[in-house]
């Protein structure tokens, strides 16, 4: 049999069980450039994330934080491979959490763990996964922790 690849990219709804736990790899080095990019590509012009002058005088860190809706698309991004890879859709997100903060040249890591999974109530051809995801960085820190739910497939659906 020939594997292309999308068949191993994600998982149906009767490979996840509660209590799996995920170890997401590679991590990602973030840069200078990766945060200024997101910043000036989502509007968000706060000091805190692009004027290294304002940070050195006027804030506790006394350098750039990355931007914490990039922190949160990174750790996703990084858990699609291993957990929603087959989603049909992502239906909510709830109780993210900045634990820590993220500097340019920090190393992002990130797990999932699966607090629940259940069938549909509406369609029989798939399910519900509901995990959390949590990153930390090099120092093996914990910066930030997500809940999400994603419908995916039933493998025979």
């Amino acid at each position: 049999m020939i594997h292309d690849g999308r068949d191993s990219y994600g998982r149906y709804l009767e490979d996840f069980e509660v209590g799996d736990v995920f170890k997401h790899w590679p991590g990602k080095t973030v840069t200078e450039f990766d945060n200024h990019l997101f910043s000036l590509l989502t509007m968000n012009h706060n000091p805190l994330h692009i004027d290294e002058n304002h940070m050195q005088q006027n804030h506790q860190h006394g350098k750039i934080l990355v931007d914490g809706a990039y922190v949160i698309s990174l750790v996703v991004g990084m858990s699609v491979r291993d957990t929603s890879g087959k989603a049909i859709a992502n239906l909510e997100y709830e109780q993210i959490r900045h634990l820590g903060p993220v500097f340019h040249d920090d190393t992002i890591y990130a797990e999932s763990e699966v607090l629940e999974v259940r069938d549909s109530r509406s369609r029989p051809d798939r399910g519900i996964v509901y995990i959390e995801s949590r990153g930390y960085n090099q120092r093996e820190e914990q910066i930030l922790t997500l809940r999400r739910r994603f419908l995916v497939p039933k493998r025979e659906g």
